[in-house]
């Protein structure tokens, strides 16, 4: 059952919506990589024991910045959330879009609570910080896809349905689930190049060998022998997906998910040999966010209800001459 397109407005507020997440998430990425993040001292939601920080420090301006604009990307995920539910009848799938955009911006909010609460900021190299890491990345990237459907459903795309997918199924959970391992990995690659910076590239790569360097940096080299061999299985699902379901929305999804992660692994590479600078970090991260939300597309383009599917094709008897 399709269902109607939201109106006007609606689409145009939930593209705002998920545009000003993005900026939220790329400044809380420059809070990590200026070492901004103790900035409000281990006090949350206040800063340094105040509502509003007298003679900040730069580092404090940067990380109170970024608690400014987390509550109000807050509040219009809220907006967003009330409005789906408002404007929309039972049953449609920008409802539950919305409730779950709404449910990952809370528990972005408690994972970023906690690494301030826990200390995992500024100069902290624990592998809990690590940890950390990791699941706020899964968090985020969570947040940005269930936004992304809520800009995907709001124009009108058929529901998703799970049952009888068969290998369309497969290649969507190995796509998510490859993506998120991959971003993960960026995380702990991105904290250690924070952490432990090099002059030289040569330097940098004597670390990621050293079996005396600390353990961030030795699992650092881990992200881009994932982003090449990830690349090569997205062009590979992402042109197998268009095969087993031949629509137009599938197949444009996997042609941008190609030509988007060239464009990264090109940032990737760039972003190595210049040793990670914080305005490249940036540009790398959004990429990894427009490559997600590339493939939240495709596999919600295959799951699609009215998807159309390939058909098999019928096996054919070899003919015989008969004999003369």
């Amino acid at each position: 059952m399709n269902h109607a397109a939201s109106s006007r407005r609606f689409q145009v507020f939930s593209v705002g919506v998920l545009v000003f997440t993005l900026g939220v998430i790329l400044w809380g990425a420059f809070v990590r990589a200026t070492g901004s993040g103790a900035g409000c001292g281990d006090h949350w939601p206040v800063c340094n024991g105040e509502v509003v920080p007298r003679e900040p420090t730069i580092q404090t301006m940067i990380e109170y910045t970024h608690r400014v604009t987390s509550g109000l990307v807050m509040m219009l995920a809220v907006a967003l959330c009330v409005w789906a539910l408002r404007a929309h009848a039972k049953g449609h799938p920008v409802r539950k879009a919305a409730s779950w955009a709404l449910f990952f911006m809370l528990t972005e909010a408690l994972v970023g609570a906690g690494i301030v609460l826990l200390k995992y900021v500024a100069d902290n190299a624990s592998m809990g910080r690590a940890v950390w890491m990791g699941v706020h990345l899964v968090n985020t990237f969570l947040l940005v896809g269930a936004q992304t459907l809520v800009v995907w459903f709001s124009r009108g795309h058929a529901p998703l349905t799970f049952r009888g997918q068969g290998w369309v199924g497969a290649l969507v959970g190995v796509s998510i689930a490859g993506m998120l391992l991959l971003g993960v990995s960026g995380a702990i690659a991105a904290l250690g190049d924070t952490l432990f910076p090099s002059e030289t590239l040569m330097e940098g790569l004597r670390q990621d060998v050293s079996d005396t360097a600390h353990v961030l940096v030795r699992r650092r080299v881990l992200h881009p022998v994932l982003a090449i061999c990830m690349g090569a299985l997205l062009v590979f699902m992402g042109r197998w997906m268009a095969k087993l379901r031949p629509s137009a929305d599938v197949k444009r999804a996997a042609t941008v998910i190609t030509g988007l992660y060239v464009a990264q692994l090109a940032v990737g590479v760039v972003n190595v040999v210049l040793l990670a600078p914080v305005w490249l970090q940036l540009v790398h991260l959004l990429m990894a966010d427009f490559v997600w939300m590339a493939v939240v597309s495709l596999c919600a383009a295959g799951l699609a209800s009215d998807a159309p599917r390939a058909e098999p094709v019928a096996a054919t008897a070899p003919t015989h001459a008969s004999p003369v």
